[in-house]
């Protein structure tokens, strides 16, 4: 590893090419995962079994919170990999990926472990009894064994992105899918295994990313790649790979909280606002595929400038990634607006779902703009590793949220409570904004 000592300086270039370069491919590799659930959902559909479909939906619900909650392998890998990229290190390149695919394997083994509680009580505490239940536990029995596979794709990705390579990363998100989306037809449909065909082509597709992953990073970098037994024992390492990982596990968790208090919330006021509701936050699921790709590309090359120590880079780089961000948030505000009614229209046919969810359109709408400095600022503070900043802040914005919500919603119902989301949306971005400046000043004067 080099020291600081032998540390040469690299200029890095920071232009809209290359921010583009990498949030294009990701976004479109963001977009590919709801067609893998569109097209599980259409065939596990076709066995014209209600309790399967909802078995399928029920144990879906169960992975995403899983594996959300597990992202930071795949953020941290991003961040660090960057600025060890910054620094000239070539070395901790390889250190942090290997580190992070230990611990990718360690909380894989703990999830095969824990796996027959989550069978066994997983479903039930979603609600799911007879039929859905044993649906459910048939597609969570199938796709837990592959977690540890799961969990090395996060940091196999991560480690991509962090080199800048997003084309690989897409290439890598579409093999995954496109495998997975083929194997559901073939063995769900051709086949006839039904919700059983759908979970192995999860994990058939898993398996096949990660052997890519792994070919393409010992092809591309050879011996330079191969594991050292010193690469996962420097403990000052691990330990800040974990408390980075914990504090990005933080601001997950307060993400899933927020969002859970308003299904909750939204479901006090009936099954068609809680089903407007649903359709609405489609609108911010779009939204988000991009939002996610600039944020990834923030997360690059902010580290990678804050491993280079050039701040006007950096400087360069938050300010493109930022208007680009705003840019594409404007352009959904308005195409949201315009064609809203349109698209709600095409997700329900039920008239009244549709009639309340053009009421709160507009609400819908503006979260794209609301989050777009949200999803940018958490692409720079965990590019820049200063995540007990973020943890901090969100659990600010977490509280500010929760206090809109017990004043506006009794005050004007669901109005107030979709009033509240773009609260805590506004409140993430802002609180972080007013530390950029500040960690920034932090940052390179310790560096220099």
């Amino acid at each position: 590893m080099h020291s600081p000592s032998s540390f040469v300086s690299r200029p890095i270039t920071v232009s809209h090419r290359s921010v583009l370069a990498i949030a294009v491919p990701m976004t479109l590799g963001f977009i590919t995962t709801p067609l893998l659930g569109l097209t599980d959902t259409a065939v596990v559909g076709r066995s014209g079994e209600a309790a399967q479909l909802a078995g399928l939906a029920i144990a879906a619900a169960l992975f995403d919170l899983l594996f959300a909650s597990l992202n930071f392998l795949r953020a941290s890998t991003t961040a660090l990999v960057a600025q060890a990229q910054g620094r000239g290190e070539a070395l901790e390149l390889f250190a942090v990926f290997w580190r992070s695919i230990v611990l990718s394997l360690g909380f894989g083994l703990l999830i095969l472990i824990a796996s027959p509680a989550i069978v066994g009580f997983g479903p039930p505490l979603m609600g799911a009894d007879g039929g859905v239940q044993a649906a459910a536990a048939t597609y969570i029995g199938i796709r837990i064994l592959a977690a540890p596979v799961t969990l090395s794709n996060f940091t196999l990705l991560g480690f991509v992105l962090g080199r800048g390579l997003g084309s690989v990363g897409l290439a890598l998100q579409i093999l995954l899918n496109g495998v997975n989306i083929a194997m559901s037809i073939l063995l769900g449909l051709t086949y006839a295994y039904g919700i059983a065909g759908v979970a192995w082509a999860t994990v058939i597709g898993e398996f096949v990313a990660m052997v890519a992953g792994f070919a393409f990073i010992f092809w591309r970098y050879g011996r330079d790649a191969v594991p050292q037994a010193s690469m996962v024992t420097d403990r000052v390492k691990l330990m800040a790979l974990f408390r980075l990982n914990r504090d990005i596990l933080i601001r997950t968790f307060s993400l899933i909280t927020a969002f859970t208090v308003m299904t909750r919330i939204g479901a006090g006021f009936g099954a068609v606002t809680l089903a407007a509701n649903a359709v609405l936050m489609n609108f911010f699921m779009i939204a988000s595929f991009y939002l996610d790709g600039m944020a990834t590309a923030a997360e690059q090359i902010t580290g990678e400038t804050i491993g280079g120590r050039q701040r006007p880079a950096f400087e360069r780089a938050v300010k493109l990634t930022g208007l680009w961000s705003f840019g594409l948030a404007l352009a959904s505000l308005a195409f949201f607006l315009a064609f809203g009614s349109a698209i709600i229209g095409f997700i329900t046919t039920a008239g009244d779902v549709r009639s309340v969810a053009e009421t709160y359109l507009v609400y819908a709408a503006f979260t794209a703009l609301t989050g777009a400095l949200a999803f940018h600022m958490d692409g720079v503070f965990i590019g820049a590793t200063w995540s007990s900043d973020m943890r901090n802040m969100m659990l600010l914005a977490l509280t500010g949220y929760l206090a809109s919500v017990a004043v506006l919603v009794p005050l004007f119902s669901n109005h107030g409570l979709w009033i509240a989301l773009n609260v805590f949306l506004g409140l993430r971005g802002l609180l972080l904004l007013m530390r950029l400046k500040p960690k920034t000043d932090q940052t390179f004067t310790d560096s220099q």
